[in-house]
């Protein structure tokens, strides 16, 4: 009966397309498991597990979960692409037309990163509260291997990007330690360059001075989120995405006053630092390049 049970949510899995779609993903579902850590629906290791099982209840409630998984997962993928990509710019950049857009940052971090609270597997599974967050889940991981597929007809290299990211992470913060204001400019969006300007600004205030130093190799650096943010209903082509980014570094910081005195800090102290980063690039435009569009407190 268990295995009669099996094939019929296989054969739903079958009926809503996923074959075709997990052919488009290709081999993205590796780097998916970074960006999300929560277990993927997996019927037949459930109704496995639920085989073994003498509680009769638990296998019932497990089969009806994985049915109605298998129905709202369908609906979802049809249109996953359209969820994927479509964002509105910013009112000011609607106004001036799609030849100008591609110049203009969307100015916005597209559904920003926040950490999931963990839940249990009896909650995730026997609950109808732990399907919903489920189903939320995959969402927000399908849309990351869509993004990054899409990323990669562009010549998208994980191992490049992560070099060209901390250059632009040590590049940065050097510039923002010495307030050079003029070469900040090209590396960070629009946006971003007037929130760093004015960080800057304030912190003159306060310190005249600041040293900084990134200890390498760094730690870690990994991927949390990817999304797309199209400008363009009729062509969906003209997109910018955006690569969430978490870096864990050891780093030294001293600042110190209009005297030469040390405020602030210790540069022979080593400090372990926590940074995410919101990185972004479009992908219509000819020569365009990685920069800076936000930063998310830890």
């Amino acid at each position: 009966m268990a295995f009669q049970r099996s094939r019929t949510i296989r054969n739903l899995y079958h009926c809503a397309g996923i074959r075709e779609y997990s052919h488009r993903l290709g081999g993205f579902r590796s780097y998916c498991s970074t960006v999300i850590s929560e277990p993927e629906i997996r019927c037949q290791s459930i109704i496995s597990s639920l085989h073994k099982s003498q509680n009769a209840l638990l296998m019932h409630s497990a089969i009806k979960m994985s049915s109605t998984m298998a129905a709202e997962l369908s609906i979802f993928l049809c249109n996953t692409r359209w969820m994927s990509t479509q964002a509105k710019a910013p009112p000011k950049a609607q106004q001036m037309g799609a030849v100008k857009v591609s110049l203009l940052s969307p100015g916005i971090i597209y559904e920003p990163y926040g950490p999931r609270e963990q839940i249990s597997f009896l909650q995730r599974w026997f609950t109808r509260s732990g399907w919903r967050r489920t189903k939320e889940d995959i969402i927000l991981e399908l849309k990351s291997a869509y993004a990054i597929a899409k990323l990669r007809k562009s010549g998208y290299s994980k191992q490049k990007f992560y070099k060209e990211a901390l250059d632009l992470y040590k590049e940065i913060n050097t510039l923002l330690a010495n307030g050079d204001k003029t070469s900040l400019r090209k590396s960070v969006t629009e946006n971003m360059f007037s929130a760093l300007k004015n960080e800057i600004k304030q912190r003159e205030t306060v310190w005249s001075r600041v040293y900084w130093e990134l200890i390498e190799p760094v730690i870690k650096i990994r991927t949390l989120r990817a999304r797309l943010i199209g400008v363009d209903r009729n062509d969906l082509n003209k997109v910018f995405i955006q690569l969430t980014l978490e870096f864990l570094t050891k780093q030294k910081f001293e600042a110190y006053d209009s005297r030469g005195a040390v405020v602030a800090g210790d540069k022979n102290k080593e400090v372990l630092v926590r940074d995410i980063w919101v990185f972004e690039k479009s992908l219509f435009h000819p020569g365009a390049y990685w920069r800076l569009c936000g930063r998310i407190s830890t």
